[in-house]
């Protein structure tokens, strides 16, 4: 085994043959690997999932990184001034769409590992997604699948306005005229794509928090439907020990009607014999 392999592992088997990898190594003289083995960290749960979709996700994976391209570019282009909001929005929904569909994966690794889907780690690998696709040194991390602890999306610098480029000097009244029209609606443009992001933000703010509502909701009804389900086990198992004792009971009282007629059988016999 080595290490990335050792990523690789359920989580609760990690620290084990972490400790044998190392062990190994210093075994073998390898004094130096052996500490280094020795020092690696156990993974978060939200971490170990990223580290299991860069493993068995590498499509989703590579299209969340190539949206995360298209809506840096976007925004790039919309902050030059050269973009335009549908352009912005479609990439804001591409990327979000790669993430939640990696969520989706993250989902089915977690509960086949048996770790608890709570919002907080869920929120957790969305959010360290969301970095990776966004951030040349989280996707550096994310993509090697030994990452130790979840990571935080900053965003993309929307609010930031000092990018544009500086209007000529006017050369007549009318130009100058015409050059700040052209300013204010650049600028009215900018501003209408700045708040279609910022309302998508919102939107996928407010969705995750409907999601997040949705899953505690569920997990009170599970709850609701385990108790009534023990509830009900547990008045099978008592009805199936009063019918095994009924049986018994049934059982004893044949056996005494059966040695009861043998006695009468015997009497009438005897009866007879008597009478002849």
């Amino acid at each position: 085994m080595d290490v990335d392999e050792l990523y690789g592992l359920p989580l609760d088997e990690f620290v084990p043959a972490r400790n044998a990898l190392a062990r190994e190594l210093r075994n073998s003289g390898r004094r130096e690997d052996a500490a280094e083995v020795a020092a690696l960290r156990k993974p978060s749960v939200a971490a170990w999932a990223v580290n299991q979709l860069v493993r068995t996700q590498r499509r989703a994976v590579a299209e969340l990184f190539e949206a995360g391209d298209g809506l840096r570019d976007a925004h790039d282009h919309v902050m030059r001034g050269s973009g335009d909001g549908s352009s912005l929005r479609d990439a804001v929904e591409g990327e979000r769409g790669a993430v939640e569909s990696l969520v989706g994966a993250a989902r089915g690794l977690l509960t086949s590992d048996g770790h608890e889907l709570s919002p907080t780690i869920i929120d957790r690998v969305a959010d360290t997604l969301h970095a990776a696709a966004l951030d040349g040194d989280a996707r550096a991390q994310v993509q090697n699948g030994r990452l130790e602890r979840e990571l935080r999306h900053v965003g993309l610098g929307m609010a930031v306005s000092s990018g544009a480029a500086p209007a000529p000097a006017p050369r007549a009244p009318a130009r100058a005229r015409r050059g700040r029209s052209a300013s204010a609606g650049e600028a009215q443009q900018r501003a209408e794509d700045r708040a279609a992001v910022e309302r998508a933000a919102r939107e996928r703010a407010e969705a995750r928090a409907s999601a997040r509502a949705t899953e505690r909701e569920a997990r009170r009804r599970l709850e609701r439907a385990q108790r009534a389900a023990n509830a009900a086990a547990e008045r099978r198992e008592r009805a199936a020990q009063a019918l095994e004792a009924a049986e018994a009971e049934l059982a004893d009282a044949q056996s005494e009607v059966d040695e009861v007629q043998a006695q009468l059988h015997e009497a009438e016999r005897a009866i007879r014999d008597l009478a002849g």
